[in-house]
């Protein structure tokens, strides 16, 4: 038996990364897995893989900042698999610039992305799980929201979005408790993503000498997988009396703070 047998979920900036890996992971312990992401090509391919391989898996564009099409991705999946049990709150973008240097389209194009669609994603998704009776929620906050500095990538919007969504996953978690709906947050630290090869880091070594006497754990970075597991286990129901909590996955940085 897998660990997410017969459960049906959504995640968000599926494409690749975190959001991917995740996916991945629910398909193989049993979930029926809507991928969702607005790089359309790069979606439609993973989920293509996704079925290739045996798995349960459709692909559908979302822009995460437009209610309007939430709603259309949220009735597609009842349409499809009748039920929506979990929902990761997975994408999300970086800017690198501090408070002085950030201009206001920048804030809110982040914070739209970053912190607006968690809200969206949760207030659209959220009345499916209570019809359903229970429903598991996963919002991807960062050790950002933490601490400061290296740690946010230096990135005012950044650490802004990221604090917005640990303070509201505590929020969702208080306010939907008696519907046996679980809301939590997982933080990771540094990550060796497709985001970090586009930026021409080769190897999760190469990445980690940057962060060398942050993280504790050698080679100092996180592969996808490290967080898609942080997910699965939130979403299952080994997590059943979870709610409101951080699952910080970082290797110890934030130990050394």
């Amino acid at each position: 038996m897998g660990r997410l047998d017969n459960k049906v979920a959504i995640i968000t900036g599926a494409a690749s990364g975190m959001g991917l890996s995740g996916a991945q992971i629910f398909v193989r312990e049993g979930a029926s897995v809507v991928l969702t992401d607005v790089v359309e090509d790069k979606l439609n391919k993973a989920a293509e893989e996704i079925k290739k391989n045996g798995g349960k898996a459709t692909a559908i564009k979302l822009d995460v900042t437009d209610p309007e099409n939430w709603q259309q991705v949220a009735d597609r999946t009842i349409e499809l698999y009748g039920k929506i049990d979990i929902l990761v709150n997975n994408a999300g973008i970086h800017i690198a610039k501090g408070i002085l240097d950030t201009d206001m389209e920048t804030w809110n194009k982040v914070m739209d992305i970053d912190a607006t669609s968690v809200w969206l994603g949760m207030k659209i998704v959220i009345p499916f799980m209570q019809k359903n009776g229970s429903g598991s929620i996963v919002n991807t906050s960062s050790i950002g929201a933490l601490v400061g500095g290296t740690a946010t990538g230096w990135s005012a919007a950044y650490s802004a979005a990221k604090g917005a969504v640990r303070s509201l996953t505590k929020f969702a978690a208080q306010e939907f408790g008696k519907d046996h709906i679980r809301v939590n947050s997982v933080h990771p630290g540094s990550t060796f993503t497709g985001m970090a090869q586009e930026a021409g880091i080769k190897t999760k070594e190469e990445m980690g000498k940057v962060y060398d006497g942050k993280a504790a754990l050698p080679p100092f970075v996180a592969d996808a997988d490290d967080i898609g597991y942080a997910y699965l286990y939130l979403a299952s129901d080994e997590a059943n009396f979870v709610t409101g909590e951080e699952l910080v996955v970082d290797g110890g940085w934030t130990t050394n703070s």
